[in-house]
């Protein structure tokens, strides 16, 4: 019986200190900081193209690479961190997410050295990533040239 009790005991405290999230407002702040980080760069993009007399191509490869060093300074700075904590999925899935990611380990494991530290955790994040993009485009580019092979496509 004290063992039912103390199981109760614990259950009730989980559920004080877990914290509650709204779905609702956790998908209204991802679509803001999301929007947010998406219109800065069209703003960049149409600046470049209007202003500066940049072609469309050009403007693009130059409209991601501010977007990287602005998430790349912001990671520096410690503010991307509280972005992401607010926007979620927002701030984690453009390209400003992946330079985050890129980012954050580097600064983390500087002390350790070059080789050791920042060497072998700069992809601690971002690797998977790129090791399981590489994989699935490979496989569906032998499923592609499979179907062209065999007329289908």
């Amino acid at each position: 019986m004290n063992t039912t009790q103390n199981d109760e005991e614990y259950n009730k405290y989980v559920e004080a200190v877990t914290p509650k999230h709204s779905c609702f407002k956790n998908c209204v702040n991802a679509f803001l900081i999301g929007g947010l980080i998406c219109t800065f760069g069209q703003f960049i993009n149409n600046l470049l193209v209007s202003n500066y007399d940049f072609n469309k191509d050009d403007a693009s490869s130059y409209t991601s690479i501010i977007l990287i060093l602005c998430s790349v300074l912001l990671t520096g700075l410690n503010l991307y961190k509280k972005i992401a904590k607010f926007g979620g999925a927002g701030a984690l899935v453009p390209i400003t997410g992946f330079a985050n990611s890129v980012a954050a380990p580097t600064i983390e494991y500087q002390k350790e050295g070059e080789v050791f530290g920042k060497g072998v955790k700069i992809f601690t994040i971002a690797g998977p990533v790129i090791l399981f993009g590489i994989l699935t485009s490979w496989i569906l580019g032998l499923i592609y040239w499979f179907l062209l092979s065999i007329n289908i496509i």
